[in-house]
């Protein structure tokens, strides 16, 4: 009778392997930000936010993956800006609230254990919080043969990820919506392109070929990651209302901040679309109205000011490199308009 180990299953013992471990806590401490503490390989992770100083904390949590724009990264065979999108899904929510991220922690599982593929997504993941001025405090690494794909002779396993962060906010300073009225603008904030979501229908839009060429390296384009410049102008101006566009886009999310008597009236055409939308919208038939709820159409992130305040906001996002429109007001109402 042969002898069986784990090893053999196709799971290593990487817990037990001091250059994978060394790596891992290379990585950990690059990302080190006040408040963290223990041991990078220990159980859990400790983190004590009273090094930021607030009197009065909330904390506030989010959690996300990055769907099917994986498989994106596995027919380009690129793996090194996925996990900044993972940081971003979840820091992105999390500055919603007028809060700081300031830790985040990684799941990783895969059909095969590669060294290569996994060390990239932890960089890309290393990235993102170096982006979001956040910890990576811990993870998981859960490798499983049979349930995953291995993947074919030069392939990389087929993985899944999930990103977990933590912020904190003055119970005061929390933005939740309550503040906005009638006569705020709609100041939407470039994206890099489709972030993470809706990759699901531009997999059956575009050819397996096309997703491995140049339409698959645009779409893998790495989502923004908001933070630093929304704390920048939360240092100096108050925000109403902050949406994230994801799935959904305009259309879903923006009622999700707006108080009840009040409706958000969005002006189409006032903000440049990037070719490739119209390429989607084209080969795929999709009504306008659909590209609108699927797809954040150029803006992945909208600020909701008073009328005085959107110049200084642009003029702070323009010193980061953020383009900005204004792409709409809030009116009173019930329904959100496209004009």
């Amino acid at each position: 009778m042969s002898i069986w180990t784990y090893e053999k299953a196709g799971v290593p013992h990487l817990k037990g392997d001091p250059a994978y471990n060394k790596k891992i806590v290379q990585l950990i401490r690059s990302t080190h930000v006040p408040g963290m503490m223990g041991n990078p390989t220990g159980f859990a992770a400790l983190f004590d936010f009273k090094k930021y100083g607030y009197r009065d904390p909330l904390l506030v949590s989010s959690t996300d993956g990055v769907g099917t724009k994986l498989e994106i990264a596995h027919l380009q065979n690129k793996h090194d800006t996925i996990g900044i999108d993972l940081v971003a899904m979840c820091v992105n929510d999390i500055i919603t609230s007028g809060a700081r991220p300031i830790f985040f922690l990684d799941y990783y599982a895969a059909g095969r254990f590669d060294s290569r593929v996994t060390h990239s997504i932890l960089r890309g993941v290393v990235e993102g919080c170096q982006q979001a001025a956040c910890a990576l405090v811990g993870g998981e690494t859960a490798i499983m043969p049979g349930f995953y794909s291995a993947g074919g002779p030069g392939e990389a396993p087929h993985y899944d990820l999930a990103g977990f962060s933590v912020g904190i906010v003055e119970r005061k300073k929390i933005i939740d919506g309550r503040h906005i009225r009638e006569g705020d603008l709609l100041l939407g904030v470039a994206s890099s392109g489709f972030h993470s979501n809706g990759y699901s229908l531009l997999r059956k839009i575009f050819s397996k070929e096309e997703l491995k060429g140049k339409i698959g390296r645009m779409l893998l384009k790495p989502t923004i990651i908001y933070v630093r410049p929304v704390l920048r102008i939360l240092e100096s101006l108050p925000v109403q209302g902050i949406v994230n566009i994801t799935g959904g886009g305009l259309i879903d999310n923006l009622p999700r901040v707006i108080p009840q008597g009040l409706r958000a009236i969005i002006k189409d055409g006032s903000w440049p679309v990037a070719k490739l939308f119209h390429l989607v919208q084209v080969s795929g038939n999709i009504p306008r109205f659909e590209m609108m709820r699927t797809y954040n159409l150029g803006i992945g992130l909208v600020l909701i000011l008073r009328k005085q305040h959107v110049p200084k906001a642009q003029s702070i996002l323009k010193h980061m490199n953020l383009a900005s429109w204004v792409i709409g007001r809030i009116a009173r109402g019930r329904f959100l308009e496209v004009q």
